[in-house]
């Protein structure tokens, strides 16, 4: 079953087409030509009513070298029945339109990538009348962005980097670097890639934490995503629910990120009432490397 992240993963690089080429050229290090024009072209590669074949997302690349077919194919695990879908895919398109078509797989696994980097090859031993090589960007290639700055200066790319590494000790850095960096964009393409990075965080603090981070910029809130967080505030709906969330996002920060939190501390958190400080004690446990850091000017 296609699940929203499989559909972010691939569907970004319709957002922002150039990242595409950007990955291939300084994730991949492929010497793939800088395009005039990028179009998106119908995924649908069904060619009788039986039997139906679709590519996740299909892109026309004009460049001075050539026309190409960047095939962009989200997936999420090990599947070998895609071993002869995809020189399906390349063959079929390849046919139909006359250019030259290059399979990119995007992925959250590193087990997947390995496996997906693997060269399809069809034939016998010493000749191959078929060889298919997949470039494939994963966690183990797509630099990891926990910089604010860094961030800020190639949006979508940090956006990348948030949803093929939104999980262990470095999601916090990644996540509030990112909030960070699009502020600086228009909030329409924000709010997009809001949505993009909230499907693809598998790891429940991980979303919670993306979640928290989202609240707190208030242009966010006209998209979906901020309206179920407040739904979910308004269902709260007293001051005293609003208090003790901000109580558990500060222990579970702390908790998630691998800090000790000592029985004083978590007594302390615990026993205020004063939202407004907890507000900034919650920012300050995203980056605090002691849990008392958190009381640093009290």
């Amino acid at each position: 079953m296609v699940g929203s992240s499989h559909e972010a993963l691939h569907r970004i690089f319709q957002k922002d087409p150039t990242l595409l080429t950007k990955a291939l050229q300084k994730v991949l290090h492929v010497p793939f030509p800088t395009p005039r024009e990028i179009a998106a072209l119908n995924v649908d590669l069904t060619e009788i009513e039986p039997v139906e074949r679709r590519v996740d997302t299909l892109l026309r690349a004009e460049t001075d070298e050539g026309t190409y077919l960047l095939v962009v194919e989200s997936q999420g695990k090990v599947d070998e029945r895609k071993r002869g879908s995809w020189p399906y895919y390349l063959s079929y398109l390849y046919e139909k339109y006359r250019c030259e078509p290059v399979l990119i797989v995007i992925t959250q696994s590193s087990k997947t990538a390995e496996w997906a980097s693997r060269p399809i090859r069809f034939g016998f031993r010493d000749w191959h009348s078929l060889t298919v090589r997949p470039l494939v960007l994963g966690p183990d290639n797509v630099p990891m962005i926990a910089d604010e700055r860094q961030a800020e200066k190639d949006v979508p790319l940090a956006v990348l980097s948030a949803m093929t590494h939104g999980r262990g000790p470095q999601a916090p850095a990644i996540l509030e670097s990112l909030a960070a960096a699009l502020r600086t964009i228009d909030p329409d393409s924000a709010a997009v890639f809001v949505q993009f990075v909230d499907s693809c965080l598998a790891d429940p603090q991980a979303k919670q934490m993306w979640r928290d981070l989202m609240t707190a910029i208030q242009y966010f809130w006209r998209h979906p995503l901020a309206e179920q967080v407040r739904e979910e505030g308004r269902e709260q709906g007293r001051e005293e629910g609003r208090i003790e969330e901000r109580r558990e996002t500060i222990l579970r920060t702390l908790d998630w990120r691998g800090i000790p939190v000592p029985d004083s501390v978590r007594e302390r958190v615990e026993e205020c009432t004063d939202l407004a400080r907890l507000e900034t004690w919650a920012q300050r446990a995203l980056r605090v490397t002691e849990p008392t850091e958190l009381f640093s000017d009290e």
